[in-house]
C-alpha cells in the first residue's frame, strides 16, 4: 500500500490591536495554495512558523474571522516569537 501524504496546509493571520480585539485569519489553503502562501510570506520577510495542530484548528475558520479564545495561548506564543524576531539588536 502506498504511503499517502496529506497535502501541506497553511494559515496566515494578522493582528492589528488598533483595529481588532484578536488576530484574524487573512489567508488559508492546502497543497499548492499553501505553498504559495508560505512563498509569499518568505518573499516579504514574514516569519513562518510550523505548527500542524494550530493550522488544523485555524484552517476551520473563515477568512477575516477572529481566532477563538481557545487558541489565544498558542497564537500568543507565535506573536511573542515574532516580537523577538523583529526586535532590533541590542547594542
Amino acid at each position: 500500500m502506498a504511503d499517502e501524504k496529506e497535502p501541506k496546509k497553511a494559515v496566515a493571520i494578522r493582528y492589528d490591536p488598533a483595529g481588532t480585539s484578536a488576530p484574524t485569519v487573512v489567508a488559508k489553503g492546502k497543497g499548492r495554495t499553501a505553498e504559495q502562501i508560505i512563498e509569499l510570506a518568505r518573499k516579504n520577510a514574514v516569519p513562518v512558523r510550523e505548527d500542524a495542530n494550530l493550522v488544523r484548528v485555524l484552517s476551520q475558520l473563515n477568512l477575516d474571522q477572529e481566532i477563538p479564545p481557545q487558541v489565544y495561548q498558542a497564537v500568543a506564543a507565535i506573536l511573542a516569537f515574532l516580537h523577538r524576531v523583529n526586535r532590533p539588536p541590542r547594542g
